[in-house]
């Protein structure tokens, strides 16, 4: 599949003194592996080990991954808290 045909997810990870971190990728349980076990995961994320999944979402592009990471950074921490919660309100 040629990379712009490709999916991309947004996804929040809550770490283990529970902030969140935002990123971006095109395979989550690889990602999620490398932030928790690699030093190929984000620079924040290695001293905050264990880091879990607590948000996902799937994006048709990654200009648009990257537009919609670019606002959810931008997001105070209660806002992303909120993203969360509806999330996982929505999988019950």
């Amino acid at each position: 599949m040629a990379n712009r045909e490709r999916l991309w997810f947004v996804y929040l990870l809550r770490c283990s003194d529970t902030s969140l971190y935002t990123g971006i990728t095109t395979n989550i349980s690889q990602r999620l592996h490398e932030h928790n076990h690699s030093r190929k995961g984000a620079k924040y994320t290695r001293g905050r080990r264990p880091v879990s999944l607590v948000y996902k979402e799937k994006m048709l592009s990654h200009s648009l991954a990257c537009q919609r990471e670019y606002k959810i950074k931008q997001m105070k921490k209660s806002e992303k808290e909120q993203i969360v919660s509806d999330y996982n309100s929505s999988k019950i």
